[in-house]
């Protein structure tokens, strides 16, 4: 179960490193509304602009949190309990401006493995 759960923790990591430090100014199939970058696409949710780097900041926080838990157990619970509420914070904001669900599925990958993290951390 160890073995899973930090394979799933290397995976989420870098999938929050991949969106958010290289994706950023990026367009997507994924982006929310017709957004061509990061900072659009939080636009389109009506969020003021400083928000796309506060909630960067939390997200590659609990990147590195999930792959320094890998060493220090203690931080993953916390990290992947973080990483489930930002991505119910996405998928709220995908279905405020009715994105088709196909732009929900990173969101939703996300989550499913932030909880299944968060489980495989209690046993």
């Amino acid at each position: 179960m160890q073995t899973i759960t930090a394979i799933l923790q290397v995976t989420a990591a870098l999938g929050l490193l991949n969106v958010w430090l290289l994706r950023f100014n990026r367009p997507t199939p994924y982006r929310g509304g017709n957004a061509g970058s990061m900072r659009e696409e939080f636009a389109a949710y009506g969020l003021p602009a400083w928000f796309p780097y506060f909630i960067g900041a939390l997200k590659i926080g609990s990147a590195a949190a999930l792959i320094a838990g890998l060493w220090l157990p203690v931080l993953v619970l916390p990290a992947a309990l973080l990483l489930c509420v930002l991505m119910l914070g996405a998928l709220s904001m995908h279905l405020k401006i009715r994105d088709p669900l196909k732009k929900s599925l990173p969101a939703l990958f996300m989550l499913a493995i932030g909880l299944a993290i968060c489980w495989g951390s209690t046993r």
